[in-house]
């Protein structure tokens, strides 16, 4: 549940426990880039007492504008800053108990601009019907300073304007005389670094937190958005470049507004969106209030797509597996194709689309009127997610490929050589995480390959809450998948497993295994050595895979599964 706050909340929340609210900290009083400017306002008193706030060039607090009204901006260099915000945090808090936080127009955002501003008298400020108009008496670019407007501009709108326009003037200062000029750009990072501190103070737990302003780096502390895109095809097309951008920055968790934030979207457009969306590693649909309603379920085209990419997003413990592998090694989540394929020139040249990971290829459709793109595809064999009978082989070379795409699909190939963690539906997240656990494994298809064919996988699994991230003392376990095939006679599945404990008393268990590259039944399968062939169901899923089922084994210990498919 994701609780949107544009009021003031002034009692406790009856929010049922089974829900996990994210309080949006947005236009209420307390905007993520201004605390507002109230003199009865315990959170500003608060914010006085410390003296926590940005100052102006005349040595005041610096006075801008945002949702509340004039505002005053808390200074994130600040020494006494992390023991206010986890005081406020605390406090909001308690009435109502959200699991995370977004911080948005920490850019920073200001309605106005000047060096210095003042209140008006007798007149309301701000006006409601103006909320986003200046309302402030602010000085003129007369009085600007070096620092607020040097030889160099800012391009806003297409129109040059001061560095200073639209948000805290640049000559105001931060602790320790420091120009804003010069922590402008670290503001939003920041912001989330308290902000991130403040949450795990106050939960105990890990926290979520989602900013616009970001930094490079800003990833150890925060997922980001890309901002306010508008409900274009081109804006959907550009939301790749940013999410891949973004992940070799050193923010992993990234995604776009899907179906677009600004302007009217249509069907075919929040079709597509959601087909791409649903593989960001942050995924959300989001719009302001004056565009068109675009809630998926308002077209069935749009509702059918992202049932079969939601449906799948969220089967993944793989997606969850690399969130652990951005935590402990700062690896992107979402990657361009020549983060692993650098030796293919053509890889270079790809912005249409992404890899997760090394091995799961995402080739969406980024143009209206269209029922088929035009995909590149590196050396290997790749098998369609959706429908493993789709299969693309390259033995030698990559290559492009035109693949059907009708409105309510899009294509998902997985490589040759990854074992692919999945489990089953359910309404919630924390129900199917419960589920039993299937295996893809994808095996070449090159019928000229001599050597042993293998593939390997990793999956992660701890309770989602620990703040750490750790595989130890039973919070956490950690398992490494290994398979190969010898020319299609003999096969072979198993694990290594760090801290099993946690695995085990959660009743993990792998239920499936999925094979690609072979339309050889087993003849004879032991299971850590023991004949199975009686208690597994095996069945063939069509001309390059098959199933094997019923295998009951339990997660938390390793485990060997070998069969031949000769006599």
């Amino acid at each position: 549940m994701i609780v949107n706050n544009r009021q003031k909340v002034t009692k406790k929340s009856s929010v049922p426990q089974t829900f996990r609210p994210i309080f949006f900290v947005n236009p209420c009083d307390v905007s993520s880039a201004g605390i507002k400017y109230e003199t009865n306002y315990s959170t500003y008193q608060h914010g006085i007492e410390k003296d926590i706030f940005i100052k102006g060039s005349d040595g005041n607090n610096y006075l801008g504008q945002l949702w509340p009204g004039p505002v005053n901006f808390p200074d994130f260099l600040h020494p006494n800053i992390d023991s206010f915000w986890a005081t406020e945090i605390s406090k909001f808090h308690e009435t109502i108990p959200f699991d995370g936080l977004w911080i948005d127009m920490n850019e920073v955002s200001n309605f106005c601009t000047g060096i210095s501003c003042t209140l008006p008298t007798n007149v309301a400020c701000p006006n409601l019907d103006e909320q986003t108009t200046c309302c402030l008496i602010c000085n003129d670019t007369d009085s600007y300073t070096q620092w607020d407007n040097p030889p160099y501009k800012i391009n806003s709108f297409s129109v040059e304007r001061p560095l200073g326009n639209k948000t805290i003037a640049t000559s105001a200062t931060h602790f320790g005389d420091i120009l804003e000029y010069d922590a402008h750009n670290l503001y939003g990072f920041s912001e989330a670094i308290a902000t991130n501190k403040a949450l795990k103070e106050t939960l105990m737990k890990r926290p979520f937190v989602l900013s616009r302003s970001t930094f490079v780096g800003s990833g150890a502390y925060t997922a980001h958005w890309t901002g306010d895109n508008g409900a274009t095809w081109d804006d959907l097309a550009y939301s790749i470049v940013g999410v891949l951008n973004s992940g070799l920055y050193g923010i992993p968790m990234v995604g776009a507004d899907i179906c677009g934030f600004n302007g009217d979207t249509t069907e075919e457009l929040c079709n597509r969106w959601i087909q791409v969306g649903a593989f960001y590693p942050f995924s959300r649909d989001h719009s302001e209030k004056y565009s068109s309603r675009q809630e998926l379920y308002l077209w069935n085209s749009a509702a059918n797509s992202a049932r079969k990419v939601l449906g799948l997003r969220y089967l993944l413990p793989y997606l969850y597996t690399l969130v652990y592998q951005a935590h402990k090694i700062g690896s992107p989540i979402a990657r361009p194709l020549f983060f692993h394929f650098y030796n293919d020139p053509t890889s270079l040249e790809i912005d249409s689309q992404f890899l997760l990971r090394r091995s799961i290829l995402v080739s969406p459709v980024l143009t209206p009127n269209t029922t088929f793109v035009n995909a590149y595809f590196p050396q290997g064999t790749w098998y369609h997610l959706f429908n493993y009978s789709q299969v693309v082989m390259h033995p030698e070379y990559g290559s492009y490929e035109n693949l059907s795409a009708p409105l309510d699909s899009i294509n998902v190939h997985v490589s040759e050589g990854l074992i692919l963690p999945l489990q089953a539906s359910a309404l919630t997240t924390t129900a199917a995480w419960k589920t039993p656990y299937k295996l893809i494994v994808a095996f070449s298809l090159d019928p000229e390959k001599q050597t042993l064919d293998e593939a390997e996988g990793t999956l992660y699994l701890d309770d989602g809450e620990n703040i750490e991230m750790d595989v130890d003392e039973g919070k956490a376990t950690l398992i490494n998948f290994y398979a190969s095939k010898d020319k299609d006679s003999y096969f072979e599945v198993s694990s290594f497993v760090q801290e099993g404990k946690f695995a085990m008393e959660n009743g993990c268990v792998l239920q499936t295994l999925v094979v690609l590259g072979t339309s050889s039944l087993p003849k004879s399968l032991k299971v850590n050595g023991i004949d199975a062939s009686e208690s597994i169901e095996v069945k063939s899923l069509g001309q390059f895979s098959l199933e094997i089922s019923q295998l009951n084994v339990r997660l938390g210990k390793a485990f060997i599964v070998q069969w031949t498919t000769f006599a």
